[in-house]
């Protein structure tokens, strides 16, 4: 990912639910691109590797119940 540039997926549709990426080298930004000038959420690169991963490999598939090698400490409730 080229540092310092909002990128949006190229798989991206015009329905307006898209998010846009920024590799700032310590960390990765993450915006709404509807609202450019709203809230950024940040994250460690290793954090945001591991989200990939487990997107990738269905984690968050609707209807899964699967648990990813890619997460490292399971969190309990409180």
């Amino acid at each position: 990912m080229e540092p310092n540039v909002w990128r949006k997926s190229g798989r991206s549709g015009s329905n307006g639910q898209c998010v846009e990426v920024r590799d700032d080298g310590d960390s990765v930004a993450i915006r709404d691109s509807k609202n450019q000038a709203g809230p950024v959420l940040t994250f460690p690169p290793d954090e945001w590797r591991r989200f990939i991963a487990a997107t990738k490999d269905g984690e968050f598939d609707a209807g899964q119940n699967k648990v990813s090698s890619s997460r490292t400490t399971p969190r309990s409730a409180s």
